[in-house]
């Protein structure tokens, strides 16, 4: 009877979950689509039809910075109806503790955030860069709507010709194209030669391509050209590990990313936190139905509703807040991605286990 019961409470979480997910991805379609013609409606040329296309693509990996937020008003749904309908009442009576019937919600939420890192993280992953090439098209590939850092992307590299350094405020495809470059070019004897500023760069067999060069060699005038050929012997591959942004690479190619990057002697600290937080991804969510499980599971005929509900979305807005600074001080070096990306899914998961362990054994 007790394993009839646990599959049920499973099924309800996992339908509850479906549901919330679907509502919140059909908001977030509205939302980017309305936004999305905000700013590329006034081009004639572009078509409603093309800017919902622009606007599925990047809903997935939206949808997967709010999975957790997702899984948490899901678990929560689920167990305050339970709970108005006495069936935690009567599975009680029937000998259920509250942790027989938590466990079966924390099994599907473990086997979601599998299949979000596995499969859905590639997936979402490329049609983020999709989304970005179309914006970049229709923009006429400038650097709006981007992946941008505040100080941009470093490489330097070498040629027959010399050395020289680029600086990007912007990449898409993962690399491959620039935005907002800048070149330090030197000789093969290390002296500065000149500085190179363009709009844009393509990698293309040898050379980079920059567009709309402006040229600044000591002791001679700017020099404009339509375009400027940079010598270089990187290839794609060696150029996606530099420019390419975490969230745009797929879950199975982050190892590959990160022994590259050091391989060329670049950091690879934001490659290794991403792909901690996916592979934390699972017992993140499991984190957070122990926390809608803390504050969901009081009869509901006792009242205090409103009071549950508002703790917990209080406890997943503080453990959001606790991931982004985490992240934060990873990326400046203050913390290993390890802990950065395992500590809010401990804190979670500790605080939910505490809080039930209190609520049910006192």
């Amino acid at each position: 009877m007790i394993s009839t019961l646990q599959k049920y409470f499973g099924m309800r979480f996992l339908t509850t979950l479906v549901a919330v997910l679907l509502g919140v991805f059909a908001l977030i379609i509205l939302l980017d689509y309305v936004e999305q013609m905000r700013r590329l409606g006034d081009d004639p040329k572009v078509s409603a039809l093309l800017i919902a296309k622009i606007s599925l693509f990047r809903v997935p990996q939206i949808g997967e910075r709010i999975l957790p937020f997702c899984v948490l008003i899901g678990a929560m749904s689920c167990f305050l109806g339970l709970s108005r309908r006495l069936e935690l009442v009567v599975s009680r009576a029937a000998g259920m503790s509250a942790w027989q019937f938590t466990a079966p919600a924390v099994v599907v939420a473990l086997g979601v955030g599998i299949i979000a890192t596995t499969i859905y993280n590639p997936i979402a992953a490329v049609l983020q860069e999709k989304a970005k090439r179309m914006e970049a098209e229709i923009s006429g590939n400038n650097a709006e709507g981007l992946q941008a850092t505040v100080n941009g992307f470093w490489v330097s590299q070498r040629s027959d010709n010399g050395q020289s350094i680029i600086n990007a405020a912007g990449s898409r495809e993962q690399g491959v194209q620039l935005t907002k470059v800048s070149a330090f070019v030197f000789d093969q004897s290390n002296h500065f030669l000149e500085r190179v500023e363009s709009t844009t760069a393509s990698l293309q067999s040898g050379h980079w391509r920059l567009e709309d060069a402006r040229i600044y060699a000591p002791g001679a005038p700017p020099d404009e050209r339509a375009f400027y050929l940079l010598a270089t012997n990187l290839t794609p591959e060696q150029v996606r590990e530099t420019f390419s942004t975490p969230e745009t690479v797929p879950f199975w190619q982050l190892p590959y990313f990160i022994d590259m990057a050091e391989r060329a002697g670049l950091t690879a600290s934001g490659y290794r936190l991403q792909y901690q937080k996916l592979l934390a991804r699972p017992f993140m969510l499991a984190a957070m139905v122990l926390l809608a499980a803390a504050f969901s599971l009081r009869f509901f005929r006792m009242g205090g509703v409103q009071k549950m509900i508002l703790g917990g979305v209080a406890s997943g807005f503080l453990l959001y807040i606790m991931s982004k600074l985490t992240d934060d001080l990873s990326k400046a070096a203050l913390l290993p991605p390890v802990v950065a990306a395992w500590m809010p899914a401990a804190i979670g998961g500790m605080t939910g286990f505490v809080a039930l362990l209190y609520q049910e054994d006192g």
